[in-house]
């Protein structure tokens, strides 16, 4: 499995589909499923969502995985993660619209995400709760800072990935990274 694809203007287009996009994070969350167990995970139909896997596999964010019995295919996510530059959609109206659908998306399902942690976890042991929460910060930068800033923070989610992995007790944990000017109007 890659650990990042970089989405081309087709992909953002096929991905920017609600179900498309909680397909591929259902199965980077809970790793490899058959399409009947994706359907009831997300409260769907098999149809809809085999088709909607088919069109994810077309643009390489999906694949079966070949260890599927007769027609029961077993899917897994292409990636770890992917990315994109916005300047490589520019003039691609299209393209644009998608991405702009797409990263709403993933906003809300950042939101929705912490709002479940939020409600949780009361039950969960108390060095969990202090590893864990929300921090906002500010920086002044150049564009090209900017992006050194990402780079670096990527390289220690790398560092990361799966340093627990061996562990019994550890746990997957979510880390979303969002950067925007603080005054969105002067640009």
């Amino acid at each position: 499995m890659d650990s990042n694809i970089r989405l081309d203007a087709e992909a953002v287009k096929v991905l920017a589909h609600p179900l498309r996009s909680r397909l591929l994070s259902a199965l980077r969350r809970n790793g490899p499923a058959t399409a009947t167990e994706l359907a009831d995970v997300l409260n769907t139909n098999t149809g809809a969502t085999s088709y909607h896997l088919r069109k994810l596999e077309s643009v390489g964010l999906v694949e079966d995985t070949g260890e599927g019995e007769g027609k029961r295919r077993l899917w897994q996510a292409a990636s770890r993660s992917h990315s994109w530059t916005r300047s490589d959609f520019a003039g691609d109206e299209d393209a644009e619209t998608s991405l702009g659908w797409l990263t709403r998306d993933y906003v809300r399902n950042a939101t929705e995400h912490m709002h479940q942690w939020l409600d949780a976890e009361h039950a969960w042991p108390q060095d969990w709760r202090d590893g864990m929460g929300i921090s906002d910060d500010v920086v002044v930068v150049t564009a090209a800072q900017a992006h050194a800033l990402v780079e670096d923070l990527l390289a220690v989610l790398t560092r990361y990935r799966s340093v627990g992995a061996d562990d019994p007790d550890a746990r997957q944990v979510s880390v979303w990274l969002m950067m925007h000017p603080v005054d969105p109007r002067h640009g």
